[in-house]
């Protein structure tokens, strides 16, 4: 009897430890799915658009696509900036930016105005993985994205054709092409481009940590980019939607056709190396090397680094990532003469 005792005590101990094993690791499991869950904002199998950090309804695979956007005051109002997920605005010639404008979670039906490349701006778009376009570009500079293998269309050989590129007349040349979106993944098929791609996200925020991340009140950022009022970027925010609306020539950036203003999610200011190398004024910037930054979201702004990982410009402080608020962004290139202390001023 006892020994029958003594063996019912240890079949009973080892059913409790199996059961206790059973539960930590499902704990553990859950757990691990719950951080997983913290750190995307979501669960690990919800599809997200990997530039704004938006969950997608459907698979977030289709290319990037990114556009060279002229920034001209000739060319202003654009039209198509209201749906770029990114857009980087970096100086072209003298003192006049220009904008390359990353599309994928939308895609409108014209961009435009479109110009000409350039190294640094075709270096970005390749780090995103995106398809390249632009109209035109210097002999040089079309050599390099041949013999790199940038995976471009190039208005130039389009021009007008009404399939990928039309000049509109309320315009005058080079102000007046505008890329036909509808065209670009059956022109790149043609070409024997990919149009699909898989991407992992940039790092975003939690609605937790939206809440509760620190910084300075930063409701208003003016970006000069030369002596002349004509190149001052401005970004004032907005309580109501906790956006920030984009101005230049201290004119409300809008829409060319529906007059919807411009507004971002994210400004995300980088200084780095800026070089004039011919007598065009045109540019070497670097893109690589990293340096200061400032991210500013939810009317605050905090001092960062930047840094280049994997071909794609992120905020990082003490050696991680900082994460955007989910949506749309624009990052502002300036040069490290005279530097951000200089040219960027931040006002409450």
């Amino acid at each position: 009897m006892k020994r029958v005792y003594v063996l019912l005590v240890l079949l009973l101990t080892v059913l409790f430890t199996a059961c206790s094993d059973e539960e930590r690791n499902a704990n553990e499991s859950e757990s691990k799915e719950n951080a997983v869950e913290e750190k995307s904002g979501m669960p690990e199998e919800a599809a997200v658009f990997p530039l704004t950090g938006i969950r997608a309804d459907e698979n977030a695979n289709a290319r990037i696509v990114g556009v060279m956007v002229n920034n001209h005051t000739n060319a202003r109002p654009q039209t198509g900036l209201s749906k770029a997920d990114i857009v980087f605005e970096v100086l072209a010639e003298g003192y006049i930016t220009r904008f390359l404008a990353l599309y994928q979670s939308e895609k409108p039906e014209v961009i435009g105005p479109v110009r000409s490349a350039r190294e640094y701006y075709f270096e970005l778009a390749d780090g995103y993985n995106a398809i390249y376009v632009y109209h035109g570009a210097a002999n040089f500079v079309n050599d390099m994205i041949k013999e790199r293998g940038i995976e471009h269309l190039n208005g130039s050989l389009h021009d007008n054709d009404g399939y990928l590129f039309k000049r509109e007349s309320f315009r005058k040349a080079p102000h007046n092409s505008y890329l036909l979106f509808d065209a670009v993944y059956d022109a790149a098929k043609k070409k024997g481009y990919d149009v699909k791609a898989s991407y992992n996200p940039l790092p975003f925020m939690t609605d937790k940590a939206i809440g509760s991340f620190n910084g300075e009140p930063a409701k208003h950022v003016e970006i000069v980019y030369s002596d002349n009022p004509m190149e001052i970027v401005e970004f004032n925010y907005d309580n109501e939607s906790k956006k920030y609306t984009r101005y230049n020539d201290r004119e409300k950036t809008v829409e060319l056709n529906s007059g919807k203003p411009i507004q971002v999610d994210n400004v995300f200011i980088v200084e780095t190396h800026h070089e004039v190398i011919d007598d065009a004024g045109r540019r070497a910037i670097d893109i690589t090397s990293g340096g200061d930054g400032y991210l500013i979201q939810r009317g605050k702004i905090r001092k960062v680094q930047w840094e280049n990982r994997n071909g794609r410009i992120i905020p990082v402080k003490n050696g991680e990532p900082v994460g955007f608020v989910p949506g749309k962004t624009w990052i502002n290139i300036v040069p490290e003469q005279p530097g951000m202390d200089q040219s960027v001023t931040i006002t409450n």
